[in-house]
């Protein structure tokens, strides 16, 4: 029988997503799945979930335990072979609040700070030790498992795991199997991404588009070229003010948004040109990676809300114009947190209270590679693990995001060579606060964490270095136990 352990089962709707993909994967049907959480009341409800889904899609053959608390975290591991990490130290409140507010005293604003930033690099100051911890109990109660790490900061704790544990690891990530489908989707092309070759890689939440072909057609030059159309025109309009215009045209008309995006496409296809008033509607919620394309060449895996924290151009105290311009969400992720939670009730209710619950198959990666390594059926997965000469021009220790095949001998990583030279640039400097991070953490050294802040890309563009300096000082104190200890 196999084990497979959620880590973070709390985590109910994802969990639902990994867990209810095992389910329905024959070799997985008779499986023994532990969920592991610290918040008792959250763990319950997984586990009532857990046991209406496997009473319904799978006739009751799997067999379902809840493990509550650190005391209970070793017996929840022992003997597995899949590990999934789905969880997040400190919360919305303290943890995310503080994140968000300590910097914005200091004119430091963000959108999501769960990557990279300053945001990014706490996140993960909170995270690492946890997750080392459970690497520890691995390595002595089954430590030939598989770790599926689905926690942000991707690049950074999938980093630490493999340099500071011997536990078999991959970080697993959503943008890029829908990287492709998102870009042809909003540029309204009609081609079906599933018949389509391409070539991604880089680092989690900032690989790159190396390649797209239809057949023997390369469509990066249509795609640069209506990028290019899309955003002159959002720009002279104002991409936040389009928006608005679109969304009070509707409401004037009593209609919804959707509806005038239809009828904008259907005359547009009825005419024989492509969708333009719907593509500058879509586009207008992704324009820092439509304009980083037309500057850099290649396309972004990861969202624009995401990518403007990553690079020292769009959030800026000296043009604050341009958060209307390229319509960037300041305060994103905090504003997702209270709605998440304000929505939970509901959302509870259909998933625990439930009692006919199913699950079609998810996007994750997760149930996929356990089949693989079980059946010896090959997979690709697109996942962040050690740069073993896989990107050569991207540092040994940086974290990557490449094409790995998946079968009976586990994660093998497929080498990328040279990336264009201005992409690597790009990725540098996001591993080089990733790499002083991870090891501040290994090392327990303050200094490295005040000198990845200095070099993270948006934060060092908005503050002095004394300024980083005193920033992370009132988080080190904010933060408190939440930290680990470091001299």
């Amino acid at each position: 029988m196999t084990k497979i352990t959620f880590m973070g089962a709390g985590s109910t709707v994802f969990a639902k997503n990994i867990l209810g993909d095992a389910l329905l994967t024959e070799c997985l049907h008779d499986a023994h799945i532990a969920l592991y959480d610290i918040d008792a009341e959250r763990l319950d409800d997984s586990r009532l979930m857990m046991e209406n889904l496997n009473r319904n899609i799978n006739q009751g053959r799997a067999t379902i335990t809840a493990h509550l608390g650190v005391e209970n975290r070793k017996e929840s591991l022992r003997g597995s072979s899949f590990v999934v990490n789905a969880i997040q130290v400190g919360g919305y409140e303290p943890s995310t609040v503080i994140d968000f507010e300590i910097p914005k005293k200091f004119g430091l604003r963000q959108t999501i700070a769960d990557t990279l930033g300053i945001g990014g690099i706490f996140r993960s100051l909170r995270t690492i030790p946890v997750v080392l911890d459970f690497c520890r109990d691995m390595e002595e109660v089954c430590p030939e498992a598989i770790f599926l790490n689905y926690v942000n900061p991707m690049a950074m704790i999938t980093g630490a795991i493999l340099q500071g544990s011997r536990i078999q690891a991959i970080g697993l990530c959503h943008s890029v199997q829908g990287c492709v489908k998102h870009l042809l989707r909003e540029l309204e092309f009609t081609e079906d991404p599933n018949t389509l070759t391409w070539k991604i890689a880089g680092i989690n939440h900032q690989a790159w588009l190396l390649s797209i072909h239809d057949g023997e057609k390369d469509l990066y030059p249509i795609i640069k070229e209506r990028a290019a159309d899309v955003i002159a025109e959002l720009r002279r309009r104002g991409g936040r003010a389009y928006v608005k215009s679109i969304e009070g045209k509707a409401k004037a008309e009593g209609k919804t948004v959707g509806d005038i995006l239809d009828a904008s496409t259907k005359a547009a296809h009825a005419a024989g040109t492509w969708a333009r008033e719907t593509a500058l509607f879509r586009c207008a919620w992704d324009m820092v990676r439509l304009d980083m394309m037309s500057h850099f060449g290649h396309y972004i895996t990861e969202s624009s809300e995401h990518f403007s924290e990553y690079c020292p151009y769009f959030i800026k105290t000296t043009a604050p114009q341009l958060i209307d311009e390229y319509n960037i969400p300041l305060d994103e992720y905090p504003r997702r947190c209270v709605n998440q939670i304000a929505g939970w009730k509901k959302q509870r209710d259909s998933l625990v209270g439930d009692k006919a619950l199913t699950h079609c198959h998810s996007h994750e990666f997760g149930a996929g590679i356990m089949e693989a390594v079980i059946t010896d059926k090959p997979y690709r997965v697109h996942g962040s693990v050690m740069n073993k000469n896989l990107i050569t021009n991207l540092p040994a220790k940086a974290c990557v995001e490449v094409a790995c095949l998946i079968d009976r001998n586990g994660i093998q990583p497929t080498c990328v060579g040279e990336l264009p030279e201005q992409l690597a640039a790009l990725n540098r400097t996001n591993i080089n606060p990733q790499i002083l991070t991870v090891d501040a953490v290994l090392r327990g050294k303050k200094d490295l964490v005040y000198q990845a802040a200095m070099l993270d890309p948006h934060t060092s563009a908005e503050l002095t270095l004394d300024q980083i300096k005193a920033m992370c000082d009132e988080l080190f104190a904010a933060h408190g136990s939440y930290l680990p200890p470091m001299r």
